[in-house]
């Protein structure tokens, strides 16, 4: 590994050190009516007939001795079948969403997040969750940024290590000085930001295990705040 490819904060822990660095290669809305419309018809001698969403008054008989029965119509209902209200299946950049039911917890700016391993499989490609909106600029490619960032993993279920209890994290995004799932999870945060990423082992460290706490094949949550750019 190179120099500068290996450029991390001096606060890595011993055994952690190639955490970041790039490893070397070895859930739309949709609306279906459902609109039943019931016809009560003329009810045939005197027989009483129960029709869905509707009813029909008693017989009553009147001076001439014939007997009459009341119908009540009733207007046609509209229902609304399966509405999807999960959010965008998109997040800036093209990434694709991690489901609501998976998401950690927004938390506050300012503050380190409690990061949530989802119990369910792990995804195979990378998805992204804006926790907090940024209302600066937005990174791209290129652009030194400094982070504060969470990392937890599927292999562990649990927090592994925190730049929240040392420094904030540079490095200049898209050039291949971290892991792909950040040179491509990162690009469209704006400054001010909070996004969960969950990265597949084919955008993190693959087959090798980076230190403790990261298993080979092991799938990374990492919840990243955007502090600035330049």
């Amino acid at each position: 590994m190179t120099a500068s490819a290996e450029r991390l904060p001096s606060w890595c822990p011993p055994g952690r050190h190639d955490v970041l660095a790039p490893a070397s290669r070895s859930k739309g809305t949709f609306m279906t009516p459902a609109r039943t419309s019931v016809t009560l018809g003329l009810l045939a001698a005197g027989a009483l007939t129960l029709a869905a969403c509707g009813s029909s008054a008693p017989s009553a008989t009147n001076r001439s001795g014939a007997t009459t029965t009341t119908t009540t119509a009733v207007p046609a209902t509209s229902t609304t079948v399966g509405a999807d209200t999960s959010p965008s299946t998109t997040v800036g950049g093209g990434l694709a969403a991690i489901p609501a039911a998976d998401r950690s917890p927004a938390g506050s700016s300012g503050t380190a997040p409690t990061v949530v391993v989802p119990t369910d499989a792990p995804p195979t490609q990378l998805e992204a969750a804006d926790l907090i909106a940024g209302t600066g600029a937005a990174a791209k490619s290129g652009d030194k940024v400094t982070v504060q960032y969470v990392l937890a993993t599927y292999s562990s279920k649990m927090t592994i290590q925190s730049s929240w209890t040392s420094q904030p994290f540079p490095f200049t995004l898209g050039v291949g000085q971290v892991i792909k799932g950040w040179d491509e999870g990162v690009v469209g945060m704006h400054v001010g930001g909070r996004r969960e990423l969950i990265i597949p082992p084919s955008l993190g460290y693959g087959a090798q295990s980076p230190g403790a706490g990261i298993a080979a094949n092991d799938t990374l949550v990492f919840v990243v705040d955007l502090l600035k750019i330049g």
